[in-house]
Parts: C-alpha cells; sequence; structure tokens
C-alpha cells in the first residue's frame, strides 16, 4: 500500500503541534538588525584573538565536563549568588523553561503569565501537557493585580513566569505589586520565576531576595550580555529547587565551546558592563526621539528594546525594511500591541539611521 507524506503527518504528528505554528526568525541578510535585542558591540580586536587562542586549546575531542562545572562557579561568583541558593545552566533561556515544564508536570498542572509576554512560556506549557493561563496587562502595560491574583486562586498554577523587564513591552511591574503575586502564589505552593534575561539594562533585580522567597526561581541570559550566539542561561534557586530541576537536564547540555567562551567573557566583564552602559545611554536618547516624532508614542523600557506605537503599522514597518533597517512588527502577536513596533537599541550610528528611516516611514 502507498502511503503519501502528508498520510503519515497526519497519523503521526499531533494535532495540536499541527495547528501550531513555529518560532519566526526573520531574514536580515543586508539589513540593518535591530529586531532581535542583541548586544551590536563586537570585541575589541585584541580580545578576539586572545578568544580565538583560548578556543584552540578546548579538547574537542572530550565530552564537557570540567568546563560547565567552572561556568557555574564563575556564574556564582559574578551574580552575587545568595547563600543556600545554587546555579545550574542551560542552552539559553528557551531550554531552561523546556526543564522547568518537564519537572513541574504533575498532573493538572497549569503555567501562569501575563500578556503579551515571552512566547516560550505558553509554547513549553503546551508541548509538554501542562495547561497554560494568560492573563492581560492592563492598557499601560502594568500588571493587573487583581486579575492575577484571581487567577492564582482559580488555577493554583505551579509555575508562574514574570518578566523582570517584560518583553516585549521593555518595562519593568511594579514592585508592591509583584511582591504580592509572589506572596500569592507561594501560599497555593506554586514557583514563581522571575525572567531577568534584560537584567544588564534593568534598575531592580530579585536575585538578591532569592534566600528570603525559597518559591522563587531567577532566570537569566548571558544573550542579551554580549553572547546571543553562545546559548547560555542560568538558574538560580533554593539549592534544594534546583536540585530536583537538575534531574531533568539533559547530560552535557552545554558545548564545552560555549562553556569556555562564557569563562572568558566573565574574565572580561568589564567591557561587557561599559557596553551595556553604552546602551543604557543610547536606550534613553532614542526614548528622546520617538517621543518627538508626531505620531510616535513610544514606552518606558529598562531593557534594550523599545515598544513604541505608531499610527499604521505595517506601512512602517515596511518603510523601515525599503531604509533597510529590520525591526520587529509584532502588532499581531497581543490586542494590546496593536500598531506596535518592537525596536532593538542599537550603536549610536544604527539608532541615527533607524531614527532617520523612521521618521521617513511614519
Amino acid at each position: 500500500m502507498n502511503v503519501t507524506l502528508q498520510e503519515r503527518i497526519q497519523h503521526t504528528i499531533r494535532q495540536d503541534v499541527k495547528s501550531m505554528h513555529a518560532y519566526a526568525i526573520q531574514p536580515s541578510a543586508g539589513f540593518l538588525k535591530l529586531d532581535a535585542m542583541e548586544n551590536p558591540f563586537t570585541l575589541p580586536p585584541e580580545l578576539q584573538k586572545e578568544l580565538g587562542e583560548r578556543l584552540a586549546r578546548v579538547a574537542l575531542n572530550r565530552y564537557p565536563v570540567t568546563g560547565p562545572g567552572e561556568v557555574v562557579k564563575a556564574l556564582s561568583r559574578f551574580v552575587e549568588l545568595p547563600a543556600a541558593c545554587k546555579l545550574m545552566l542551560g542552552n539559553g533561556s528557551d531550554e531552561l523553561i523546556d526543564m522547568l515544564s518537564v519537572a513541574c508536570d504533575v498532573p493538572g498542572a497549569t503555567v501562569l503569565a501575563p500578556l503579551p509576554g515571552f512566547v516560550m512560556y505558553q509554547m513549553s506549557a503546551q508541548l509538554r501537557g501542562l495547561n497554560f493561563v494568560g492573563v492581560p496587562l492592563t492598557a499601560d502595560f502594568q500588571l493587573d493585580e487583581a486579575a492575577m491574583l484571581a487567577a492564582i486562586e482559580q488555577h493554583r498554577p505551579a509555575l508562574t513566569y514574570i518578566a523582570y523587564p517584560n518583553n516585549p513591552t521593555g518595562n519593568l511591574f511594579d514592585e508592591r505589586v509583584v511582591e504580592r503575586i509572589v506572596a500569592a502564589v507561594g501560599a497555593q505552593r506554586g514557583l514563581v520565576v522571575f525572567d531577568e534575561a534584560y537584567q544588564p539594562f534593568a534598575s531592580r533585580t530579585w536575585m538578591q531576595r532569592l534566600a528570603a522567597d525559597e518559591h522563587v526561581l531567577v532566570m537569566r541570559t548571558l544573550s542579551k550580555f554580549g553572547l546571543a550566539g553562545v546559548r547560555m542561561g542560568y538558574l538560580c534557586g533554593a539549592a534544594a529547587l534546583i536540585d530536583e530541576v537538575e534531574k531533568v537536564r539533559p547530560p552535557y547540555n552545554i558545548s564545552a565551546l560555549n562553556a569556555e567562551a562564557t569563562l572568558f567573557a566573565l574574565d572580561h566583564a568589564d567591557e561587557y558592563a561599559r557596553q551595556a552602559a553604552l546602551l543604557r545611554t543610547e536606550r534613553s536618547r532614542l526614548l528622546a526621539a520617538l517621543a518627538a516624532m508626531p505620531g510616535a508614542h513610544p514606552f518606558p523600557s529598562e531593557a534594550n528594546m523599545i515598544l513604541v506605537r505608531v499610527p499604521d503599522s505595517q506601512r512602517s514597518f515596511d518603510g523601515l525594511k525599503q531604509r533597510g533597517v529590520l525591526v520587529k512588527h509584532i502588532a499581531g502577536l497581543h490586542p494590546l500591541l496593536a500598531n506596535c513596533l518592537r525596536l532593538t537599541v542599537g550603536t549610536p550610528q544604527e539608532n541615527d539611521a533607524m531614527i532617520s528611516a523612521l521618521k521617513a516611514s511614519l
């Protein structure tokens, strides 16, 4: 019997997977790339040379054992990990989110997160068979406290994600509201995960509060730090909690090259701190320029991105592309994001080009 490929797919692939869309990555060749919140700076030539020589000495014929362990120690020192806490590694935040879904997949488990937010919270939950509940933010992208507390009371989520700052809106939520949500989740015996992917650009962190909140985890990535190509994420929390999540971590999930590149970056953390400081300065300049544009409404940001609402986002997005500037058109991700673009903060020269192109595109 001849069976077509489509018949095989219909028979073997899950229906919910067939109904999903893959994570979209825009083709960027030939564009000024300001769509993915990457650090736009490369290393100075002397550091590039030093990194190349260091990577050349890595024993690629061996499984990565020593390097990842050294990264855990170095990162623990770098973030000033509180006592009685541990740190584990993931292949970017995405893998850590998936490991949390696996570890917390008890019968009837629910994942809760504000919306709009990072799409992987929902995607990972659904692929791992957990329920997902999204709670809309307010019109100015703050947490809807009453709705969040009601959802926590009703669904008793195993995992509640709070992006801090939030993606794609870039803002930090009201700390007092966050504290009450953390307490409510704790009272229901759930876990809170602070996703601090944009921490190098933010004024607040939950890291030093981990010792007091044993049901809280802090997740970060070095992608925004300046190592997007290295794919290094880490999860911090109470030692006993991290020990449980570690059990579902794939063996050798961190490559020897990635581990060595991370150790090198931490040895030169002052260079990356200098880059982050410049990006924070550029963020302020970009916010001011956007606020002065007729028809543009930028929202406050504590990340290396700015959310801006324009009269016609599709027209502006297309106009920017025609002028060689690639940003993220996110108007279709959630009703609250109507006519919104997300702009990565780039180098001073890149930001000048983006400002000029956006003015011409409005």
